[in-house]
């Protein structure tokens, strides 16, 4: 799973998320790419899931670009535990979502099957999201 190596603080604030993507929204490796329509936090497992299941569909075919890491630590307090005491520890990473963010880019095979990898992705995330192609 994609977590950061090190980071400057290791509790964030939750903050909010929105207006439109302003980067990572056109496509800069890939001929085809997975785009966010919603705003929310995609987790580091769910990322991880989407990356499985295109690998699989694709059988050692094409190439894969994930546009997005997981950084925002989310802290979790135990379950039972009195209000007070601080914040929780980090539990997991997310990033997140902007809409027109790319998630996922392939390149190095037919329309149909990039397609069809980037929808079995797409089941795996949180958002609703679109398949986009470069434009030539």
């Amino acid at each position: 799973m994609l977590v950061p190596k090190k980071v400057k603080h290791r509790k964030w604030q939750k903050g909010r998320t929105k207006g439109l993507a302003q980067r990572g929204n056109q496509l800069n490796f890939g001929s085809y790419g997975l785009k966010s329509l919603d705003a929310r936090w995609v987790t580091s497992r769910q990322i991880e899931a989407g990356r499985r299941a295109i690998i699989r569909y694709l059988k050692k075919g094409g190439k894969l670009w994930i546009r997005v890491f997981p950084d925002k630590p989310v802290t979790f307090k135990g379950v039972e535990v009195s209000m007070g005491g601080g914040k929780g520890d980090v539990d997991h990473y997310v990033v997140p979502l902007k809409p027109g963010r790319i998630i996922f880019e392939l390149d190095g095979l037919s329309e149909e099957m990039a397609h069809e990898a980037l929808t079995k992705a797409a089941h795996k995330l949180p958002v609703r999201s679109k398949f986009i192609k470069r434009e030539v």
